[in-house]
């Protein structure tokens, strides 16, 4: 599948026609999220337009999809419950204050996010281990197929569907998976997903099945349907809400999870996407694309949002490359919201729900099975613990916590990796040769090994297959430099390269009395954005 896509051209009735394809799987989407937030469907549906369509113009992703999500959307709904209870406190009481809570926190998860542009933090990413990566697709999957199978409850009494409802809900899941399944062994000229529903909906129409559509759901969830005029601009953002410590003291909090919630899954989704298409996108771009988008997002009554994974692999798997795919959806889900609401308010649910189960089996990384028998333990270990935490808790924790858990193997597994040969020169010099990276989990070790009282009067250190990383490590040479000049024996570096030595010239100035420059040091490089680059 990976080869196939990879192997896509960009084009613009690709484009247009994996953009509508989007546009029908976001209205879902939106309305179900802004329940979930505890605000009106417009809020959600206003979001991923707004989000979507800046995104997609100034964004680092060509044909990544962004708008409202569930992540961020677990999280507001204790922000707007809590900002509810606030405006009934007021001398003047405000029913639904929350949503403007909501509106002011959304402006700030923004103004951080385009910061963390700014300040080019979206490099980081690559931090992110692949076993941690592969965890985040799987417990992603596993979310939104969960997210699915609670489409089969009655929306009005939250009970399981059974009997014939629950026969042609299945039936025409089932039709649509086997259609988009079908269809691209004959032609991928028209998107699947937009084949499969439409088929649905009219044999639906046709066949006149008491299924649950968009608009049912819409107005079950206590909506009033998915008309509605454009944007406006919140001007009661700033009447309703007292600017002051109170204020920031509770929002602060909200703000700062969200954003980094949000730039985490934008940003593993700009990863996933890079690796599908064989192109590489610009994070610290897209971050600043993500802020502006969330800033304008909350000043015009939108709840705020992020990289979709599903609706973006919808939209690659559709054909969609350029930034028209994500323009045309925006508009195209403007356009349903101001003209086409009756239209997309007939599709049934499970023509929707069909797309996304077909995602989650797309999404899957099912090699994971085959190679965790293959794969380190501990790398096995951090891909099963993301996959399970992204499910339980939510991404941003599961991220964290896979990358926490994957340094500190990594820096075990190298603490025990350092080791020394020793050995007398002809001159009578003790040499001891370091091998492996100098930081606070080897250095005890290292120590370990030197014999201060026994050895001779001359003794050098090489480091040409070592290096100093941290403070830890200097402090470490330090104290091992003192002890030698105590028991009267001059003590020497050799072979260091330029970075350490300026480590531990900027540390000590003394350093520099023992460091040895030899014209047949060695040349270091270090990899860092595709370039090899000299240290000296």
């Amino acid at each position: 599948m990976f080869n196939y896509l990879k192997n896509k051209t960009m084009s613009l009735k690709n484009d247009a026609l994996s953009g509508l394809t989007v546009a029908l799987a976001l209205v879902p989407e939106a309305v179900a999220f802004a329940f979930v937030a505890g605000v009106d469907p417009l809020v959600g549906l206003y979001a991923a337009f707004m989000i979507g369509l800046i995104t997609s113009i100034f964004g680092g992703r060509p044909g990544m999809i962004s708008g409202a999500t569930g992540a961020l959307a677990v999280v507001m709904v204790s922000l707007v419950a809590k900002g509810n209870e606030m405006g009934l406190l007021m001398d003047n009481p405000i029913i639904g204050l929350g949503v403007y809570y909501l509106f002011l926190t959304v402006i700030l998860m923004g103004s951080f996010q385009i910061l963390a542009g700014l300040f080019k933090l979206g490099k980081f990413v690559r931090l992110i281990p692949h076993p941690v990566m592969m965890g985040f697709v799987n417990g992603l999957a596993i979310v939104i197929f969960l997210s699915q199978v609670g489409m089969f409850k009655n929306t009005v009494t939250g009970e399981w569907l059974v009997g014939t409802a629950l026969l042609s809900m299945a039936g025409l899941v089932l039709l649509t998976m086997v259609i988009m399944f079908i269809l691209p062994k004959y032609t991928r000229k028209i998107p699947a997903a937009l084949v499969a529903i439409v088929t649905v909906t009219v044999i639906a129409i046709v066949a006149k099945l008491n299924v649950s559509t968009v608009g049912s759901m819409i107005r079950d969830g206590g909506g009033t349907g998915l008309s509605g005029g454009l944007p406006v601009f919140q001007t009661e953002i700033f009447s309703f809400i007292p600017f002051n410590l109170e204020t920031l003291y509770f929002i602060l909090p909200y703000a700062l999870i969200l954003a980094a919630i949000g730039l985490i899954e934008s940003l593993m989704t700009l990863n996933l996407l890079d690796e599908i298409t064989g192109t590489r996108g610009q994070s610290n771009r897209e971050c600043v694309a993500q802020g502006s988008a969330n800033i304008v997002t909350g000043l015009f009554g939108g709840m705020g949002g992020c990289a979709m994974i599903g609706q973006s692999l919808i939209n690659v798997e559709s054909g969609g490359r350029g930034r028209a795919s994500g323009i045309i959806a925006a508009l195209a889900l403007l356009a349903f919201i101001l003209f086409l609401s009756g239209l997309i308010e007939i599709i049934p649910v499970a023509a929707l729900v069909g797309v996304m189960f077909m995602v989650v089996i797309g999404t899957f990384a099912w090699s994971s099975f085959e190679i965790l028998n293959k794969i380190p333990k501990g790398d096995a270990f951090v891909l099963v613990l993301v996959s399970g935490m992204t499910v339980v808790f939510d991404l941003a924790i599961a991220v964290i916590a896979g990358v926490i858990v994957s340094a500190l193997m990594f820096s075990w597994d190298n603490a025990t990796r350092i080791h020394l040969r020793i050995y007398e020169n002809k001159k009578g010099v003790k040499v001891y040769e370091v091998w492996g990276p100098l930081f606070f989990g080897s250095i005890t070790d290292f120590i370990s090994r030197f014999d201060v009282s026994s050895d001779p009067k001359k003794i050098e250190i090489e480091f040409k297959d070592s290096r100093i990383c941290d403070h830890s490590a200097i402090e470490c040479i330090e104290k091992l430099v003192k002890k030698y000049e105590k028991a009267g024996k001059e003590v020497y570096l050799k072979h260091l390269s330029d970075d350490c030595k300026s480590i531990l010239s900027k540390s000590n100035k003394r350093f520099n009395e023992h460091v040895v420059n030899s014209s047949n040091d060695p040349e270091y490089f270090v990899l860092s954005d595709g370039t090899d680059k000299k240290l000296h």
